[in-house]
């Protein structure tokens, strides 16, 4: 049984704390904010519970896995409540598409845009399916720790047209131009430009027909504080308002963690859960590997961020309202090609409006309805003075989803706080202000992202968005499977979790 430090309670940190404690280590959990959550966090205002990030969960499977780990079930903790619409998608010429998963009114949809389109989504949907057996169901989880294991999977990529963006690829089966957006916006969801992100990402699309879209009862803070829970229920240790300011290292190995204030932690392995940047630079900064590495990622190219607007109107929800709505802007590929360039900000933009008190009335006073919009922007290489910027681009944004999904909204708001990518970076250390780390490019991608073990220092991990797979709940906790499974190379377990 080792000793293990987690640096960081996001999603990918309390997936690996869980597992190591299951597997029989000894567990520390170590998280600067005063709750665990990372990108998760919530926020409660004025009677308002707003998620502050990830609203999508796409995989069930894999959060049930982590439960059943220890013999526990995930519906013990935490109830997940299905969506549908998966998504409602608006443009601003006025079309509009319900994305659900019934293959009949997918059809219906379909033929009144282009009849011709419906037996290319259904060559899409076996493509999509295809790429996902291959790049998450068998790939997914795997970690790309040397160019061998690359190799071995190189002939499978290639054979799925890997070098293709997602984009080109949809355009290949569809043909109406409201369609290919609606098939291949996923990237976003995951900080990758539809236009030059790998066509492996299409896969999004069947993982959500095979498994559905499920938002939790209470909010996506409802899941976090359930496997927060089951990690003390094992026997892990969770600690909050703790920031982790420096790794301890001796002849290239990690032996603790030193706590801000002082404390140490002493720790046969330590994993972070952090973004990779910071990791490096400054929790590694005092070793020579750390600034090595850390100077080697600066040089990568880095996701968008987004600025986020979370509001609480004295009114309910819109009938038509439904959870998840994306709303497209009349130049998409311009905006999207400026974002993802860090281009100056643009006057358009397209949004992904989140109305969870829809499916849970709960997260919002009686009477009311409660929101967050975000809005895809470039990150801080683009130099954007976001204390000035913020307030004016708020008001555009809320004047438009006025204009186009809430009638009277500025009359009925309430309540209201902003997320920018400033935030991004002062409130969870994220280089740029990136909202999803090293932007998901096929030369980024697998043995190409932050390895989960790193190449120096042998017993000091890493989870989460920077390393492989990715970004996105199924990524991060797929990341911590992978990065369990090299710790279970290097430190095999001697106690099941069940004793705990």
């Amino acid at each position: 049984m080792a000793d293990a430090v987690v640096i960081g309670a996001g999603f990918g940190g309390l997936a690996l704390a869980i597992r190591l404690q299951s597997a029989g280590h000894q567990v520390t959990l170590v998280e600067a904010r005063d709750r665990p959550g990372g990108r998760a966090y919530v926020y409660q205002q004025d009677g308002f519970t707003f998620d502050a990030g990830p609203t999508v969960i796409t995989d069930p499977s894999c959060l049930e896995e982590l439960f059943a780990l220890s013999g526990r079930k995930l519906s013990d903790y935490v109830e997940l409540l299905p969506i549908t619409p998966f998504y409602r998608l608006l443009w601003d010429d006025g079309a509009s598409f319900d994305y659900v998963n019934d293959q009949a009114e997918l059809d219906r949809q379909i033929a009144s845009m282009n009849p011709d389109d419906v037996d290319g989504y259904r060559r899409f949907l076996d493509y999509s399916t295809a790429v996902f057996e291959e790049g998450y169901l068998k790939l997914g989880h795997v970690p790309f720790m040397t160019v061998g294991s690359m190799m071995r999977a190189a002939p499978q990529l290639v054979g799925l047209q890997a070098w293709r963006s997602v984009y080109s690829m949809v355009s290949t089966f569809v043909k109406d131009e409201h369609l290919r957006q609606a098939l291949s916006f996923h990237t976003l969801l995951v900080g990758g430009n539809p236009f030059s992100a790998s066509s492996i990402y299409a896969l999004i699309h069947a993982l959500e027909r095979k498994w559905g879209v499920w938002f939790p009862r209470g909010g996506t803070g409802a899941l976090v504080d359930g496997m927060a829970r089951l990690f003390s229920d094992l026997g892990g240790v969770l600690r909050t308002s703790s920031p982790a300011e420096q790794i301890l290292v001796e002849n290239n190995r990690a032996v603790g963690v030193r706590l801000a204030g002082g404390e140490v932690l002493r720790a046969d392995l330590v994993a972070s859960n952090g973004d990779v940047v910071h990791t490096y630079d400054r929790l590694l900064g005092e070793s020579g590997r750390g600034k090595k590495a850390a100077a080697g990622l600066k040089k990568r190219r880095f996701s968008m961020s987004l600025f986020v607007v979370y509001f609480g109107l004295k009114a309910p929800a819109p009938a038509d309202m439904k959870h998840h709505t994306i709303l497209f802007g009349p130049e998409y590929k311009a905006l999207v090609d400026s974002i993802c360039g860090a281009k100056p900000l643009r006057e358009d933009f397209s949004l992904y409006l989140h109305a969870p008190s829809v499916t849970d009335p709960s997260l919002a006073p009686e009477g009311c309805s409660g929101y967050y919009v975000l809005s895809p922007v470039p990150n801080l290489t683009q130099d954007i003075d976001w204390a000035v910027e913020g307030p004016k681009y708020a008001d555009r944004i809320l004047e438009a989803l006025e204009r186009r999904a809430i009638p009277g909204l500025r009359d009925n708001l309430v309540t209201m706080r902003t997320f920018t990518p400033a935030d991004f970076k002062t409130e969870l250390g994220a280089h740029l202000g990136s909202a999803f780390s090293l932007e998901p490019i096929l030369t980024q991608s697998a043995y190409f992202r932050v390895h989960n073990r790193d190449d120096v220092l042998g017993n000091v991990y890493f989870v989460g968005a920077g390393t492989h797979p990715g970004a996105g709940v199924p990524g991060v906790v797929g990341s911590a499977k992978a990065t369990a499974s090299v710790i279970a190379e290097d430190f095999p377990a001697v106690a099941p979790a069940e004793a705990a």
